[in-house]
C-alpha cells in the first residue's frame, strides 16, 4: 500500500527571522519526489493515503472541495457568497510566497498575465520568451511575475506552500477544486526556494512588495513573517497603503499572545493590513496559531486544509498562512463587488460581517470569523443578515441587532 508523507514545513530554517508556518499531507510518488527538494525539512511521520477528491456541494459547475476538507469553504458560506459574486479577474492578488505550478488545472486560468509581457514583438516574437524587457519595467519575460530568489521569471515552486496558498485563493474548479475566489488573477511573486541554500528571504520580500505596488496589484497576500520588525519592509507596506492595496498577512504560528511579542508583517501598525489567525472546525484558535485580543483582525479556517500542489495534484496543509488565503479569497469577492472600497474599510467590513464566536474571546479584536456571504450580502443599506446592518452615519458598519446570529 502506498503512504503519504507528512512533512512539518514549519520546520524549515528560514533566514531573516522569516518562516512558513503550515504542515501538508501528500500522496505517494508526489511525496517522495517532492522530498528531494525539502532538505532541510524533517520527516515526521508516514499516514496512508488518503482517498481521492471528491467533488461535494450543490453550486452549479463548481467542483468545491474534497471529502477531506469541505468545512472551510462551508464555515465561510463561500458557496452563498457565489450566489452574489464569484470575483473577477480584473481584481489581481500579489502571492508573496514560494512560487506556484502556474500550469495546474486549477489554477493556469487565474494565473495573472502582464500585458506587457505578452503577445508578440515588432518581429513576431512570443513577448513571453524573447529576452527582452518589453514593458520597461526593469524585469524580462515577467509575465507571469518574479522569482527574487535566482532573480528571473522562472516562478516554480519548489516547495509546495505557495501552490497550496494560490488554490485556496483562486483555484478555478476546472479540474477537481475551487478556491474562494473561482475569478482573480494571481501574480506570483517568489520570496523563497528551499532549492537555495544561501538567501535573504526578507530582501526578496521587500523587493516583490515593490514589485506588486508598481505592477497594478490591488491585494497582498503574505504568509511569512517574523518577531523584528524591519525598515524597509514597514517602508514598502506604507508605500501600499498610500497606494490603496490591501495587505493579508499570517498572524504567526508561534502559539504567541501578538499583544506581547509582535509578529511582522502583521503587527505594523498600518491601516491596510489585516492580521489572521487559524482556527479549526470548532472555531478555536489552533495550538500553534498567534493570538491578540488588541493586535489580530479576524480568524478564519486554518487546520487541515485541502488545495492544489505542485505538479497538479493536492494535498492538506496547516497554519495561519492558510487563513491568510481564505481572508485574501473573500477580499477579492468583496472588491469585485465595491472596487472603490478602500484597504482601512475591507479590514472593518471583513471584522465586523464576520460570525462572532465565544471561543475567540481574548484571541482576536472582535471575535470575528470570517464570512463570505455575509461580507458581500451587508454591502449595502437595504441589505442586512444576521445582526449586523449598514449605518450612513460615516461609512462604517456596525453591529446592530436585527436577527439571531446563526449558532456557531
Amino acid at each position: 500500500m502506498k503512504t503519504s508523507t507528512w512533512i512539518e514545513f514549519a520546520t524549515l530554517p528560514l533566514l531573516a527571522g522569516f518562516a512558513l508556518g503550515s504542515s501538508v499531507l501528500m500522496g505517494g510518488d508526489d511525496a517522495e519526489k517532492m522530498l528531494d527538494s525539502f532538505k532541510p525539512a524533517q520527516l515526521a511521520a508516514t499516514l496512508p493515503t488518503p482517498e481521492p477528491i471528491q467533488s461535494v456541494g450543490s453550486h452549479p459547475g463548481r467542483n468545491v472541495a474534497s471529502r477531506m476538507q469541505p468545512w472551510g469553504l462551508l464555515t465561510t458560506d463561500a458557496q452563498e457568497a457565489w450566489r452574489i459574486s464569484e470575483g473577477s479577474r480584473k481584481i489581481v492578488v500579489a502571492v508573496i510566497d514560494t512560487g506556484a505550478d502556474v500550469d495546474h488545472p486549477d489554477l493556469k486560468d487565474n494565473i495573472w498575465i502582464n500585458p506587457g509581457e505578452s503577445g508578440r514583438d515588432d518581429l513576431g516574437r512570443d513577448k513571453a520568451s524573447n529576452g527582452i524587457d518589453d514593458d520597461g519595467n526593469g524585469f524580462v519575460d515577467d509575465v507571469h511575475g518574479w522569482n527574487f530568489v535566482f532573480d528571473n521569471e522562472n516562478v516554480d515552486d519548489h516547495h509546495g506552500h505557495g501552490t497550496h496558498i494560490a488554490g485556496i485563493i483562486g483555484a478555478t474548479g476546472a479540474q477537481t477544486l475551487t478556491g474562494v475566489a473561482p475569478h482573480v488573477s494571481l501574480m506570483i511573486l517568489k520570496y523563497f526556494d528551499p532549492q537555495k541554500t544561501q538567501q535573504n528571504p526578507l530582501e526578496a520580500t521587500v523587493r516583490a512588495i515593490h514589485y506588486a505596488i508598481e505592477n497594478g496589484a490591488q491585494v497582498i497576500n503574505y504568509s511569512g513573517g517574523g518577531i523584528a520588525p524591519s525598515a524597509p519592509e514597514y517602508a514598502a507596506l506604507k508605500e501600499a497603503s498610500e497606494k490603496g492595496i490591501l495587505v493579508v498577512a499570517a498572524a504567526g504560528n508561534e502559539h504567541t499572545n501578538s499583544d506581547v511579542q509582535k509578529y511582522f508583517p502583521a503587527d505594523y501598525d498600518l491601516p491596510n493590513i489585516l492580521s489572521v489567525t487559524a482556527i479549526n472546525s470548532h472555531a478555536k484558535v489552533l495550538a500553534t496559531s498567534n493570538y491578540g485580543a488588541g493586535t489580530v483582525d479576524l480568524a478564519a479556517p486554518g487546520e487541515e486544509i485541502t488545495s492544489t500542489m505542485p505538479g497538479g495534484g493536492y494535498g492538506q496543509m496547516t497554519g495561519t498562512s492558510q487563513a491568510t488565503a481564505f481572508a485574501t479569497g473573500v477580499a477579492v469577492l468583496l472588491k469585485s463587488l465595491h472596487p472603490e472600497m478602500s484597504p482601512e474599510q475591507i479590514v472593518e467590513h471583513l471584522v465586523v460581517t464576520g460570525e462572532t464566536s465565544q471561543t475567540l474571546v481574548g484571541k482576536t479584536k472582535a471575535r470575528s470569523v470570517l464570512n463570505a456571504y455575509r461580507s458581500l450580502a451587508i454591502s449595502s443599506t437595504s441589505e442586512s443578515v444576521s445582526g449586523v446592518t449598514h449605518s450612513e452615519d460615516d461609512d462604517r458598519f456596525v453591529l446592530k441587532t436585527v436577527n439571531e446570529p446563526r449558532a456557531n
